[in-house]
C-alpha cells in the first residue's frame, strides 16, 4: 500500500497592482510557444461602427491555456445546469475590417 501524500495547501494573495475589470471582448492569438489573450470592451456606436478598447493582454503557456479551457468548460456546464443554456449571438461575417 502506498501512503497518501497530504494535500498541497494553496494560499492566494493579491499583488499591489492587482485589479479587476469587465471584458466583453477577448481576442486570442496563438504561436508555437504561447497563447495571447487580449481583453477589452466593445462599444458599438452604429450598425457599421464598432470600437474595441483593449486594456489587458495575458500570455499563457499551451499547458495553462488547456487547463483554462478545461476549467471554463466545467464552469459553463455547471452554470447552464443551474441557470439554463447560454445562447450565443450569431457570428458576424468574416468581412469585418479591423482598424488599429
Amino acid at each position: 500500500m502506498n501512503p497518501q501524500a497530504p494535500p498541497t495547501k494553496i494560499q492566494l494573495s493579491n499583488t499591489a497592482d492587482y485589479r479587476e475589470a469587465y471584458a466583453n471582448s477577448v481576442q486570442v492569438r496563438v504561436s508555437l510557444w504561447d497563447f495571447f489573450l487580449l481583453f477589452g470592451t466593445i462599444n458599438q456606436t452604429s450598425p457599421e461602427n464598432v470600437m474595441i478598447a483593449n486594456y489587458q493582454g495575458v500570455f499563457l503557456s499551451p499547458q495553462q491555456a488547456k487547463a483554462l479551457a478545461n476549467v471554463l468548460t466545467q464552469n459553463v456546464t455547471q452554470y447552464e445546469a443551474t441557470f439554463g443554456e447560454i445562447k450565443l449571438e450569431p457570428q458576424p461575417a468574416q468581412s469585418a475590417k479591423v482598424i488599429q
